[in-house]
């Protein structure tokens, strides 16, 4: 990688983060305030992963919202599993169908993508999105995303992070565990490079009032919901910790392949709100210019890498196949088809916008479930345990 580097990539882009006010420091340090009115864990593990977030939800007296894909585990199985851990835990664990019965706008994104190869093959953003209709429609005003692989969830952390939704629409915790990031920054990480990493949704309190984005089908999903409707960064800030559980980036080249678009959209709007500039920037000739600036970043991690000598040949093996994979996808990015995603998101907040107003307001949760999925479809299957709520607050 050259020396100039930066100019190929930003490794970090905190300096968009507003940092919180001395009084909202000082108030973290009171027990009172507004707290969460649910944990929401997107979950496709088995339920033992979910015990960390099960004990977390008790503390703060509130429900926890699990949502599955049902190849790998359902509600019945989450029921029966945390009714025995933890009972005084308030579970409300959703099994979410194929895309085709839900409830959701007919996202022009995802229209985009379908049948080419950039066409994503995960719920989560489905669920996420289900989560905040639901939330809409129950009433809720915070809720606090965390994947299901994230531990060492501190109540007092959590309930800092719910106070400082009275200033910001986001608010991230900051991950000591595993760094999430892509595939190609773990590399460049792993070759010497300095990579941070940013706010995501694996562990993100929201305040569903001001915050009325929504997750694209998208790698990087979470980083298009932080971006409001003035084309910038929605007020957002960090605070806490928590600890994300390893895992293994270089797997599969197909993982590399599948992040490449969203990681360049992304990387390639955030470039433009580091320097101060909107997104309303990002036009043809900036997509030009990023995507061959992309192109030697890639490349230039790729070199850095097989100059390594601080991995095993094997394990260097399977990183090189996975910076070839991100290359050999991003070959076949076009700047045009990039400003016409912009084009098709931009179209899809504004549906998203209609969508949550048409939702009905002070739901029940048995009847905010069933408008989850579409009229023509039966309802979405779930279970409840129902304990002691807000008995933890």
């Amino acid at each position: 990688m050259p020396d100039n580097e930066a100019l190929l990539h930003h490794g970090s882009h905190r300096d968009l983060l507003q940092p919180p006010a001395a009084q909202e420091l000082a108030a973290d340090l009171e027990p009172d305030g507004p707290g969460v009115d649910a944990v929401i864990v997107p979950t496709a593990r088995p339920p033992a992963y979910l015990a960390d977030v099960a004990q977390l939800a008790e503390a703060l007296g509130c429900p926890l919202v699990t949502l599955h894909s049902t190849k790998w585990t359902t509600a019945a199985e989450t029921r029966r599993r945390l009714d025995i851990l933890h009972a005084d835990v308030d579970l409300i664990a959703i099994d979410i169908p194929e895309a085709g019965r839900l409830h959701l706008p007919d996202w022009a994104t995802s229209r985009l993508l379908a049948g080419t190869v950039f066409a994503r093959r995960t719920d989560v953003s489905a669920k996420r999105n289900l989560a905040l209709m639901l939330g809409a429609m129950a009433g809720w005003s915070r809720i606090l995303f965390l994947d299901d692989d994230i531990i060492k969830l501190d109540p007092g952390d959590m309930r800092a992070a719910a106070r400082l939704l009275d200033t910001h629409n986001a608010v991230g915790l900051k991950n000591d565990g595993y760094p999430d990031n892509s595939v190609v920054c773990h590399a460049y990480r792993l070759a010497g490079g300095q990579q941070q990493v940013f706010v995501g949704a694996g562990a993100l309190a929201i305040d569903l009032a001001r915050s009325r984005s929504f997750f694209p089908d998208i790698y990087n999903d979470d980083w298009f919901f932080l971006l409001d409707a003035d084309r910038h960064l929605q007020p957002t800030t960090t605070t806490g910790h928590v600890y994300q559980h390893p895992y293994d980036p270089f797997r599969s080249p197909h993982r590399a392949r599948a992040e490449e678009l969203g990681d360049v959209l992304a990387e390639g709007l955030y470039w433009l709100l580091d320097q101060g500039r909107s997104i309303m920037d990002a036009d043809e000739r900036h997509w030009s210019m990023f995507l061959a600036r992309r192109a030697r970043f890639v490349r230039g991690v790729l070199a850095m890498t097989e100059k390594s000598t601080a991995e095993s040949q094997a394990e260097k093996d399977r990183r090189i196949a996975a910076l070839k994979g991100s290359l050999g996808r991003l070959a076949l990015i076009r700047p045009a088809f990039c400003e016409q995603y912009l084009q098709a998101w931009t179209a899809d907040r504004a549906a998203w916008q209609r969508h949550l107003d048409a939702l009905p307001g002070g739901q029940p949760i048995p009847a905010a479930i069933d408008v989850l999925s579409r009229p023509e479809f039966p309802p979405l299957t779930w279970e409840r345990v129902a304990r002691r709520p807000g008995a933890g607050r």
